[in-house]
């Protein structure tokens, strides 16, 4: 049955979308395990990516222009385009704070699921995730109507505990553990991994349900920012990339369209506004068809 699921994990991942908005008392009652789960994902993920390859990768200078591209330039035309459509100052608070978004964790492995260099997409991935906090508080600073209020200590400990604190644990691991140890207890658990990528869509989309439940004219009207938003990201990634080729640029689009909302909500929270969970759990389908898409695309496209 995994191997099942392992094989067909990308249509899976549009199956739980749909069936947390069908279920959103049960997607609710997930949401609040869901940092401990990106915790473990992004840990197991670091695990399993060789350190000197990555830090090499991470070396690059393209890997952060990536990063620019991901979050400042995204976030200036969202915010640009926001303003112009007179979006209400929480929406275009959570607008833009998805652009400032880092990628999912979850994307190497779904590069990987498409045949891609999932070491470069964890680059990427990586690069967008240091980019962040510096992202998301000038996004605070600049859309914030009330005065930002960050409390720093809280702040601070949550950058180490969901971004460098996977990370030092993934090099300490490597340093005292001999790699074909590790590489045993990797090939075991692996195929589980993708079972905690399912349970991002299902328990974020529960927060779109409510506002559903509430005002189903609004929520379709985030369902059509958020599948907007997705679609702007990785369109503008495709086509800027596109000219090194189709692998890199189909890949620049996936991790561009993937956007970790969650590590965003665990870091920032209520700063976001009463727009962030709502927007991000409507980009929930969307996000979950663009791996689909992107198998598709690498077919037909020359």
């Amino acid at each position: 049955m995994l191997r099942f699921v392992v094989r067909h994990s990308l249509p899976f991942m549009v199956s739980f979308a749909v069936l947390g908005f069908l279920l959103p008392s049960v997607s609710t009652a997930i949401f609040p395990f869901l940092p401990a789960v990106l915790f473990t994902l992004m840990t197991l993920t670091l695990l399993g990516m060789k350190q000197n390859a990555l830090i090499k990768r991470l070396g690059s200078v393209g890997v952060w222009l990536y990063s620019l591209l991901h979050s400042v330039v995204l976030m200036v035309i969202v915010g640009s385009v926001g303003w112009w459509l007179s979006f209400d100052a929480d929406l275009l608070l959570a607008v833009v704070a998805v652009a400032a978004t880092g990628s999912l964790f979850a994307t190497p492995a779904i590069v990987r699921a498409l045949g891609f260099d999932s070491l470069h997409a964890m680059a990427m991935t990586i690069a967008t995730t240091l980019v962040l906090p510096v992202s998301i508080f000038v996004t605070l600073m600049v859309c914030q109507t009330e005065k930002v209020e960050l409390d720093w200590a809280s702040y601070f400990t949550r950058l180490m505990v969901f971004i460098f604190g996977p990370m030092l644990f993934s090099f300490m691991v490597h340093r005292l553990l001999p790699e074909e140890v590790l590489g045993r207890f990797l090939l075991k658990i692996s195929p589980y991994t993708i079972l905690l990528v399912f349970a991002f869509p299902f328990g974020l989309v529960g927060s779109f349900r409510l506002l559903f439940d509430q005002d189903p004219m609004m929520a379709l009207d985030y369902f059509i920012i958020a599948t907007s938003l997705c679609g702007l990201f990785f369109i503008l990634a495709y086509v800027c990339y596109r000219k090194q080729g189709k692998e890199i640029a189909l890949t620049a689009a996936i991790t561009s369209g993937n956007r970790n909302v969650l590590l965003t909500y665990s870091i920032a929270g209520v700063l976001l506004g009463p727009a962030f969970l709502p927007l991000a759990g409507a980009m929930q389908i969307p996000t979950s068809m663009l791996p689909v898409l992107t198998r598709w695309l690498n077919k037909i496209l020359p």
